[in-house]
């Protein structure tokens, strides 16, 4: 089979440039799609989209799926909450061929709980079409994957580690893929997956359509990208551009860490007014705020990488019904997860990354919503602070005393 990819280490990132394209006449940030029905897309997916409830497109969706269906590679970066999920799963479902029984698109996302929204978007719209979708993630019985993949289902939903696990043990076909989709992409370029991203690809055609989508891209990852994508369409936003109109940012400043946890049971009623996230950069202070809410009779659920699979799908079933109003999490959940009634963020430690800060505040105001995002900020974190404000270029305002959700 046809290598795609070349290892990063043996190519010279300054040679390698976007291959030329039959296509270069047509710009694709010129054209705006104003209503799902000019895309000329299947009947029965339209159908689907607007029972589901989608009436006009949003920005990323009027210029990002005309792209997609047309076959060609595409970068596409949007703000969080804009609905860049439906956008790739429109073009993916578009670009998949009912009738056959061979598997045509993989979607990969880097945690189970993104992969598991995924599929549920997916299949909401694809409600009036023959379409079989796999969940492939770790926590779920090997044997029950294998098995449903040898049936060839048109598109599997997965992670990255599970997905290679299931091609090298030809459970997965890939022969007569069509479209590869990265969702969190710059995440996926990370060093953390970048490996098995690698891997996956030498198994992938040589002419596979490949998608990337995500919030935020770094240089790092435009250089990686190139080994792996041809003259891709490039939907792009600025730094400034990225911060939600809709979502009030504020910080109070509490000189050190010990005044966090009193600071956040004052304002715990303003918590459990709505859905709130609480984040936190390690899955020991997880735990640990956790234990001391509880103890202090709160209520609270948390949720990092060292749950089972069983006990994560319990809580954010628990959190998305409403029934636990306040979730304590790593920056596990920080990317791509949609609970439309979250409403207020709480930075309990500044995000270390600056890439996290915005994917940790576009959990509230989701979809044009309005949304608050309040950061606690001790004596050492007005570096990471004074760097977030002036790599999105917005202004971070002290918390009125007077402040109401």
């Amino acid at each position: 089979m046809e290598n795609k990819i070349e290892t990063p280490t043996n190519v010279d990132s300054e040679s390698l440039g976007d291959s030329e394209s039959t296509t270069d006449s047509v710009d694709y940030n010129t054209i705006i799609t104003e209503s799902f029905d000019d895309l000329n897309i299947k009947s029965n997916l339209l159908r689907g989209i607007y029972g589901t409830g989608y009436e006009n497109p949003s920005a990323i969706q009027q210029k990002a799926i005309k792209p997609l269906i047309d076959g060609r590679d595409l970068i596409a970066q949007a703000q969080s909450g804009t609905g860049k999920t439906a956008t790739f799963s429109i073009g993916v479902l578009e670009r998949i061929d009912e009738t056959k029984n061979i598997t045509q698109a993989v979607i990969l996302a880097h945690t189970r709980e993104l992969a598991l929204q995924i599929e549920g978007v997916i299949k909401n719209l694809s409600t009036y079409m023959k379409i079989d979708v796999n969940l492939s993630v770790g926590g779920t019985a090997v044997r029950d994957n294998i098995d449903a993949l040898l049936k060839n289902p048109h598109i599997v939903i997965g992670t990255p580690g599970r997905v290679l696990d299931m091609i090298n043990k030809k459970a997965l076909d890939t022969r007569d893929l069509k479209v590869m989709i990265l969702d969190e992409a710059d995440e996926m370029l990370s060093k953390i997956f970048s490996n098995q991203i690698y891997d996956i690809f030498r198994f992938l055609p040589n002419n596979i359509q490949v998608g990337l989508f995500s919030a935020t891209m770094t240089p790092d990852f435009f250089r990686l990208s190139k080994c792996f994508m041809r003259d891709p369409v490039k939907i792009l936003v600025k730094n400034e551009d990225l911060t939600l109109e809709g979502i009030k940012q504020f910080y109070i400043n509490l000189e050190h860490n010990e005044y966090k946890y009193d600071t956040l049971c004052d304002l715990y009623d303003m918590c459990t007014v709505s859905q709130t996230i609480i984040y936190c950069n390690s899955r020991t202070m997880v735990e640990e705020l956790y234990r001391r809410l509880c103890d202090d009779d709160f209520s609270c659920v948390c949720i990092h990488g060292d749950l089972t699979q069983e006990e994560r799908n319990k809580i954010m079933e628990e959190f998305r019904n409403g029934t636990s109003r306040m979730l304590i999490s790593t920056d596990l959940l920080s990317r791509g997860i949609d609970v439309q009634q979250v409403s207020l963020v709480i930075n309990y430690d500044i995000p270390n990354n600056i890439e996290s800060y915005i994917h940790r505040i576009g959990r509230s105001g989701r979809f044009g919503r309005k949304g608050t995002s309040i950061n606690f900020l001790t004596r050492y974190d007005i570096k990471k602070m004074k760097d977030i404000e002036e790599y999105y270029h917005t202004l971070i305002e002290e918390l009125p005393a007077d402040f109401k959700l």
